[in-house]
Protein backbone atom coordinates (compact mmCIF):
# COMPACT_ATOMS: atom_id res chain seq x y z
CA UNK A 1 0.00 0.00 0.00
CA UNK A 2 2.26 2.85 -1.48
CA UNK A 3 1.80 6.71 -0.18
CA UNK A 4 1.70 9.32 -2.85
CA UNK A 5 5.13 10.31 -3.54
CA UNK A 6 5.07 13.86 -1.30
CA UNK A 7 3.94 11.94 2.07
CA UNK A 8 5.84 10.05 4.74
CA UNK A 9 6.15 7.30 5.21
CA UNK A 10 6.66 5.97 1.33
CA UNK A 11 4.55 2.86 2.27
CA UNK A 12 1.57 2.17 4.12
CA UNK A 13 3.17 -1.74 5.11
CA UNK A 14 6.33 -2.14 5.45
CA UNK A 15 9.15 -4.29 7.37
CA UNK A 16 12.11 -3.56 9.02
CA UNK A 17 14.53 -6.11 6.09
CA UNK A 18 15.78 -9.32 7.75
CA UNK A 19 13.57 -12.29 7.27
CA UNK A 20 13.96 -16.21 8.32
CA UNK A 21 16.38 -18.07 6.82
CA UNK A 22 15.32 -21.35 5.21
CA UNK A 23 16.97 -24.62 6.35
CA UNK A 24 19.25 -24.91 3.21
CA UNK A 25 20.45 -21.63 3.71
CA UNK A 26 21.37 -21.92 7.13
CA UNK A 27 23.40 -24.78 6.71
CA UNK A 28 24.99 -23.82 3.57
CA UNK A 29 26.18 -20.78 6.16
CA UNK A 30 27.80 -22.77 8.21
CA UNK A 31 29.17 -25.28 5.57
CA UNK A 32 30.83 -22.37 4.25
CA UNK A 33 32.32 -20.84 8.18
CA UNK A 34 33.76 -24.63 8.10
CA UNK A 35 35.40 -24.37 4.10
CA UNK A 36 32.71 -27.37 3.49
CA UNK A 37 31.68 -25.18 0.23
CA UNK A 38 33.18 -22.50 -2.19
CA UNK A 39 32.32 -18.81 -2.54
CA UNK A 40 30.18 -19.85 -6.07
CA UNK A 41 28.14 -22.77 -4.66
CA UNK A 42 27.41 -20.60 -1.65
CA UNK A 43 26.06 -17.18 -3.66
CA UNK A 44 24.09 -19.75 -5.38
CA UNK A 45 22.13 -21.14 -2.66
CA UNK A 46 21.88 -17.61 -1.13
CA UNK A 47 20.61 -16.36 -4.98
CA UNK A 48 18.03 -19.01 -5.23
CA UNK A 49 16.99 -18.08 -1.39
CA UNK A 50 16.87 -14.94 -2.07
CA UNK A 51 14.46 -15.27 -5.11
CA UNK A 52 12.04 -17.39 -3.15
CA UNK A 53 11.82 -14.96 -0.05
CA UNK A 54 11.08 -11.68 -2.62
CA UNK A 55 8.20 -14.22 -3.83
CA UNK A 56 7.03 -14.34 -0.82
CA UNK A 57 7.02 -10.85 -0.07
CA UNK A 58 5.11 -10.00 -3.10
CA UNK A 59 2.61 -12.57 -3.17
CA UNK A 60 1.20 -11.09 0.80
CA UNK A 61 0.71 -7.83 -1.26
CA UNK A 62 3.86 -5.94 -0.23
CA UNK A 63 5.42 -3.14 -2.53
CA UNK A 64 8.54 -2.82 -0.49
CA UNK A 65 11.21 -6.06 -0.53
CA UNK A 66 14.24 -6.73 0.91
CA UNK A 67 16.46 -9.70 0.03
CA UNK A 68 15.94 -10.81 3.59
CA UNK A 69 19.46 -10.15 4.72
CA UNK A 70 20.17 -13.47 3.43
CA UNK A 71 23.49 -12.61 2.57
CA UNK A 72 24.49 -11.43 6.31
CA UNK A 73 25.17 -13.54 8.97
CA UNK A 74 23.67 -10.75 10.84
CA UNK A 75 22.21 -6.97 10.80
CA UNK A 76 25.70 -5.43 10.76
CA UNK A 77 27.84 -8.44 10.24
CA UNK A 78 28.60 -7.62 5.91
CA UNK A 79 29.22 -4.28 7.10
CA UNK A 80 32.19 -4.86 9.38
CA UNK A 81 33.62 -7.97 6.93
CA UNK A 82 34.07 -5.45 4.35
CA UNK A 83 35.86 -2.68 6.09
CA UNK A 84 39.01 -2.62 7.31
CA UNK A 85 40.24 -2.06 10.79
CA UNK A 86 37.25 -3.81 13.04
CA UNK A 87 37.47 -6.85 15.38
CA UNK A 88 35.47 -8.42 17.36
CA UNK A 89 35.52 -8.10 21.40
CA UNK A 90 32.46 -9.10 23.74
CA UNK A 91 29.99 -6.77 24.27
CA UNK A 92 29.41 -4.81 27.96
CA UNK A 93 25.48 -5.06 27.72
CA UNK A 94 23.35 -9.10 27.68
CA UNK A 95 20.66 -9.48 25.92
CA UNK A 96 17.35 -10.76 28.19
CA UNK A 97 14.07 -12.19 28.05
CA UNK A 98 10.80 -11.88 30.00
CA UNK A 99 11.71 -14.74 32.30
CA UNK A 100 15.47 -14.01 33.09
CA UNK A 101 17.65 -15.36 30.71
CA UNK A 102 20.36 -13.37 29.62
CA UNK A 103 22.66 -14.25 26.35
CA UNK A 104 25.87 -12.94 25.87
CA UNK A 105 26.82 -10.86 22.70
CA UNK A 106 29.83 -9.87 20.28
CA UNK A 107 30.72 -6.36 19.20
CA UNK A 108 33.07 -4.38 17.09
CA UNK A 109 36.50 -2.65 18.06
CA UNK A 110 38.30 -0.27 15.90
CA UNK A 111 41.69 -1.87 16.01
CA UNK A 112 42.71 0.11 12.88
CA UNK A 113 41.72 2.91 10.58
CA UNK A 114 38.45 2.35 9.10
CA UNK A 115 38.53 1.85 5.39
CA UNK A 116 35.93 1.01 2.67
CA UNK A 117 37.57 -1.45 0.37
CA UNK A 118 34.90 -2.77 -1.80
CA UNK A 119 31.28 -2.28 -1.69
CA UNK A 120 29.26 -3.15 1.25
CA UNK A 121 25.62 -3.88 0.06
CA UNK A 122 25.66 -2.53 -3.60
CA UNK A 123 25.73 -5.95 -4.84
CA UNK A 124 23.08 -6.97 -2.51
CA UNK A 125 20.75 -4.19 -3.78
CA UNK A 126 21.83 -4.87 -7.62
CA UNK A 127 20.49 -8.68 -7.37
CA UNK A 128 17.65 -7.86 -5.39
CA UNK A 129 16.49 -5.08 -8.14
CA UNK A 130 16.73 -7.82 -10.66
CA UNK A 131 14.25 -9.83 -8.93
CA UNK A 132 11.96 -7.40 -7.71
CA UNK A 133 8.43 -6.10 -9.64
CA UNK A 134 8.12 -3.91 -6.41
CA UNK A 135 10.38 -1.05 -5.07
CA UNK A 136 13.61 -2.81 -3.32
CA UNK A 137 15.07 -1.71 0.19
CA UNK A 138 18.52 -1.65 1.03
CA UNK A 139 19.12 -1.71 5.23
CA UNK A 140 22.23 -1.20 7.06
CA UNK A 141 23.21 -0.76 10.83
CA UNK A 142 23.25 2.77 12.50
CA UNK A 143 26.91 4.00 12.70
CA UNK A 144 26.35 4.16 16.81
CA UNK A 145 26.35 -0.13 16.34
CA UNK A 146 30.31 0.51 15.86
CA UNK A 147 30.57 2.28 19.08
CA UNK A 148 27.78 1.62 21.66
CA UNK A 149 28.26 -1.75 22.64
CA UNK A 150 31.94 -1.92 24.15
CA UNK A 151 30.94 1.89 26.16
CA UNK A 152 34.46 3.95 26.00
CA UNK A 153 36.41 0.49 25.03
CA UNK A 154 35.16 1.13 21.06
CA UNK A 155 38.67 1.63 19.54
CA UNK A 156 42.98 1.01 19.96
CA UNK A 157 43.15 5.10 21.30
CA UNK A 158 46.44 5.35 19.26
CA UNK A 159 44.07 4.93 16.31
CA UNK A 160 41.13 6.90 17.44
CA UNK A 161 41.81 9.22 20.63
CA UNK A 162 38.22 10.67 20.35
CA UNK A 163 34.84 9.64 19.15
CA UNK A 164 34.66 11.98 16.79
CA UNK A 165 37.82 10.97 15.06
CA UNK A 166 35.99 7.37 14.77
CA UNK A 167 33.06 8.95 13.52
CA UNK A 168 34.54 10.95 10.77
CA UNK A 169 35.75 8.15 9.21
CA UNK A 170 33.24 5.75 9.92
CA UNK A 171 30.41 8.11 8.52
CA UNK A 172 32.94 9.19 5.39
CA UNK A 173 32.24 5.25 5.02
CA UNK A 174 28.72 5.73 4.68
CA UNK A 175 28.41 8.17 2.19
CA UNK A 176 30.63 6.57 -0.10
CA UNK A 177 28.40 3.48 -0.28
CA UNK A 178 25.37 5.59 0.05
CA UNK A 179 26.60 7.52 -2.97
CA UNK A 180 27.21 4.26 -4.74
CA UNK A 181 23.76 2.72 -4.28
CA UNK A 182 22.30 5.56 -5.32
CA UNK A 183 24.60 5.36 -8.73
CA UNK A 184 23.31 1.85 -9.07
CA UNK A 185 19.87 3.19 -8.67
CA UNK A 186 18.60 2.74 -4.89
CA UNK A 187 16.05 4.82 -3.67
CA UNK A 188 15.33 3.35 -0.58
CA UNK A 189 17.47 2.65 2.33
CA UNK A 190 17.20 2.25 5.95
CA UNK A 191 19.38 2.42 8.91
CA UNK A 192 18.86 0.23 12.01
CA UNK A 193 19.58 2.38 15.22
CA UNK A 194 19.90 0.44 18.62
CA UNK A 195 21.87 2.55 20.93
CA UNK A 196 19.53 5.43 20.86
CA UNK A 197 16.19 3.50 21.58
CA UNK A 198 18.96 1.90 24.68
CA UNK A 199 19.78 5.09 25.91
CA UNK A 200 15.77 5.79 26.71
CA UNK A 201 16.22 2.70 29.41
CA UNK A 202 17.27 4.49 32.72
CA UNK A 203 19.11 1.20 33.89
CA UNK A 204 21.52 1.46 30.36
CA UNK A 205 21.80 4.82 31.22
CA UNK A 206 23.19 4.62 34.57
CA UNK A 207 25.67 1.77 33.14
CA UNK A 208 26.90 3.72 30.58
CA UNK A 209 27.33 7.12 33.21
CA UNK A 210 28.98 4.60 35.54
CA UNK A 211 31.40 3.79 32.39
CA UNK A 212 32.42 7.32 32.00
CA UNK A 213 29.82 8.55 29.56
CA UNK A 214 27.04 11.04 28.98
CA UNK A 215 24.10 9.68 27.76
CA UNK A 216 22.42 13.17 26.58
CA UNK A 217 25.37 13.52 25.06
CA UNK A 218 26.10 10.09 23.38
CA UNK A 219 22.57 10.55 21.99
CA UNK A 220 23.76 13.78 20.19
CA UNK A 221 26.70 12.26 18.78
CA UNK A 222 24.95 9.49 17.47
CA UNK A 223 22.11 11.78 16.04
CA UNK A 224 25.16 13.65 14.69
CA UNK A 225 26.44 10.73 12.74
CA UNK A 226 23.44 9.72 11.14
CA UNK A 227 22.67 12.88 9.35
CA UNK A 228 26.42 13.11 8.35
CA UNK A 229 26.04 9.31 6.63
CA UNK A 230 23.43 10.44 4.85
CA UNK A 231 24.58 14.17 4.20
CA UNK A 232 25.51 13.11 0.31
CA UNK A 233 22.08 11.17 -0.25
CA UNK A 234 20.05 12.52 -3.57
CA UNK A 235 16.76 14.04 -2.58
CA UNK A 236 14.59 11.53 -3.60
CA UNK A 237 16.18 8.82 -1.54
CA UNK A 238 14.04 7.86 1.20
CA UNK A 239 16.13 7.92 4.60
CA UNK A 240 13.89 5.13 7.30
CA UNK A 241 15.27 4.85 10.58
CA UNK A 242 14.50 2.04 12.16
CA UNK A 243 14.47 2.22 16.19
CA UNK A 244 15.01 -0.91 17.69
CA UNK A 245 15.78 -2.50 21.53
CA UNK A 246 17.83 -5.13 20.72
CA UNK A 247 16.38 -8.52 18.57
CA UNK A 248 18.47 -11.55 19.37
CA UNK A 249 16.17 -15.21 19.71
CA UNK A 250 13.26 -13.50 21.27
CA UNK A 251 15.31 -11.69 23.36
CA UNK A 252 16.07 -7.99 23.81
CA UNK A 253 18.68 -5.68 24.79
CA UNK A 254 16.56 -3.09 26.96
CA UNK A 255 13.17 -1.35 27.81
CA UNK A 256 11.66 2.61 28.14
CA UNK A 257 9.71 4.65 26.24
CA UNK A 258 11.10 7.51 23.62
CA UNK A 259 10.24 10.21 25.58
CA UNK A 260 13.83 10.69 27.20
CA UNK A 261 15.16 11.77 23.75
CA UNK A 262 12.36 11.83 20.95
CA UNK A 263 12.52 15.87 20.39
CA UNK A 264 15.72 15.79 19.79
CA UNK A 265 15.91 12.40 17.55
CA UNK A 266 12.76 12.98 15.51
CA UNK A 267 13.60 17.05 14.74
CA UNK A 268 17.54 16.69 14.59
CA UNK A 269 17.88 13.50 12.47
CA UNK A 270 17.35 13.85 8.63
CA UNK A 271 15.28 11.50 7.65
CA UNK A 272 11.91 10.81 5.54
CA UNK A 273 10.80 8.35 8.23
CA UNK A 274 10.79 6.37 11.73
CA UNK A 275 9.92 2.55 11.61
CA UNK A 276 9.06 2.40 15.75
CA UNK A 277 9.42 -0.50 17.83
CA UNK A 278 6.36 -0.21 19.67
CA UNK A 279 4.38 -4.29 20.20
CA UNK A 280 5.10 -4.55 24.11
CA UNK A 281 4.54 -2.16 26.54
CA UNK A 282 8.49 -1.71 26.50
CA UNK A 283 8.46 0.77 23.88
CA UNK A 284 5.87 2.91 26.11
CA UNK A 285 3.55 4.92 25.29
CA UNK A 286 2.75 6.91 21.49
CA UNK A 287 2.69 10.36 23.60
CA UNK A 288 6.32 10.71 21.87
CA UNK A 289 5.18 11.04 18.24
CA UNK A 290 3.90 14.08 18.81
CA UNK A 291 7.48 15.82 18.04
CA UNK A 292 7.44 14.02 14.93
CA UNK A 293 7.92 17.08 12.31
CA UNK A 294 4.99 17.34 9.66
CA UNK A 295 7.46 16.45 6.97
CA UNK A 296 8.40 12.98 8.88
CA UNK A 297 6.10 9.86 9.39
CA UNK A 298 6.57 6.62 11.05
CA UNK A 299 5.95 3.00 10.48
CA UNK A 300 4.41 1.58 13.69
CA UNK A 301 5.90 -1.68 14.74
CA UNK A 302 2.79 -3.18 16.26
CA UNK A 303 3.38 -6.86 15.17
CA UNK A 304 5.86 -8.94 16.93
CA UNK A 305 8.70 -10.92 14.84
CA UNK A 306 9.53 -12.46 18.68
CA UNK A 307 6.37 -14.64 18.72
CA UNK A 308 4.47 -16.68 16.93
CA UNK A 309 1.49 -15.45 18.42
CA UNK A 310 -0.66 -13.74 16.00
CA UNK A 311 -2.24 -10.07 16.60
CA UNK A 312 -5.78 -9.23 16.26
CA UNK A 313 -6.72 -7.74 12.93
CA UNK A 314 -9.22 -5.24 15.23
CA UNK A 315 -6.06 -4.58 18.49
CA UNK A 316 -4.08 -3.02 15.16
CA UNK A 317 -6.59 -0.59 13.96
CA UNK A 318 -7.19 0.42 17.91
CA UNK A 319 -3.39 0.54 18.20
CA UNK A 320 -2.98 2.84 15.09
CA UNK A 321 -6.63 5.01 16.36
CA UNK A 322 -4.48 5.80 19.44
CA UNK A 323 -1.41 6.62 17.85
CA UNK A 324 -3.46 9.72 15.86
CA UNK A 325 -4.16 11.13 19.26
CA UNK A 326 -0.33 12.53 18.62
CA UNK A 327 -0.04 12.42 14.83
CA UNK A 328 -1.84 12.03 11.52
CA UNK A 329 -3.26 9.18 10.20
CA UNK A 330 -1.56 10.06 6.94
CA UNK A 331 1.99 9.68 7.86
CA UNK A 332 1.66 6.61 9.77
CA UNK A 333 2.40 3.27 7.87
CA UNK A 334 2.17 -0.08 9.90
CA UNK A 335 5.05 -3.02 10.28
CA UNK A 336 6.58 -5.51 12.72
CA UNK A 337 8.96 -3.74 15.33
CA UNK A 338 12.12 -5.43 14.27
CA UNK A 339 13.13 -8.00 11.52
CA UNK A 340 12.61 -11.83 12.02
CA UNK A 341 15.77 -12.45 12.44
CA UNK A 342 18.29 -9.77 12.98
CA UNK A 343 20.88 -12.94 13.21
CA UNK A 344 20.59 -16.06 10.94
CA UNK A 345 19.95 -17.87 13.63
CA UNK A 346 16.44 -16.44 13.18
CA UNK A 347 13.41 -15.64 16.16
CA UNK A 348 11.31 -18.48 17.14
CA UNK A 349 9.01 -18.38 14.53
CA UNK A 350 7.93 -20.91 11.59
CA UNK A 351 8.20 -19.39 8.11
CA UNK A 352 4.47 -19.95 7.79
CA UNK A 353 4.10 -17.61 11.06
CA UNK A 354 6.29 -15.01 8.90
CA UNK A 355 4.08 -15.13 5.92
CA UNK A 356 1.50 -14.71 8.25
CA UNK A 357 2.53 -11.64 9.88
CA UNK A 358 3.63 -10.25 6.85
CA UNK A 359 0.02 -10.80 5.15
CA UNK A 360 -1.35 -9.30 8.37
CA UNK A 361 0.43 -5.97 7.55
CA UNK A 362 -0.82 -5.60 4.25
CA UNK A 363 -4.62 -6.61 5.26
CA UNK A 364 -4.09 -4.03 8.59
CA UNK A 365 -2.79 -1.35 5.84
CA UNK A 366 -6.16 -2.06 3.37
CA UNK A 367 -8.26 -1.79 6.44
CA UNK A 368 -6.92 1.15 7.86
CA UNK A 369 -5.99 3.21 5.06
CA UNK A 370 -8.31 1.74 2.05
Amino acid sequence: MATAATQRPPFRADHVGSLLRPRELRDAFRRHAHGEIGDAPFAEIQDKAIRDVVRLQEETGLQVVTDGEFRRSSYWGRFVERCNGFEIKPAVFKFRDDHGHEVDFTATYASAKLARTQPLAVDEFAFLARVTKVTPKITMPAPSTMHFYRCTDFADPNVYASAEAFFADLTAIYRQEIADLAKAGCRYIQLDEVAIAMLCDPAIRDKVAGAGQDPDKLVDLYIKAINDCVAGAPADMVVGIHMCRGNFRGHYLSEGGYESVAERFFTGTNATHFLLEYDTARAGDFKPLRFVPKSKGVVLGLVSTKTPVPEALDDLKRRVGDATRFIDLDRIGIGPQCGFASTAAGNPLSLDDERAKLGLLVAAASAIWG
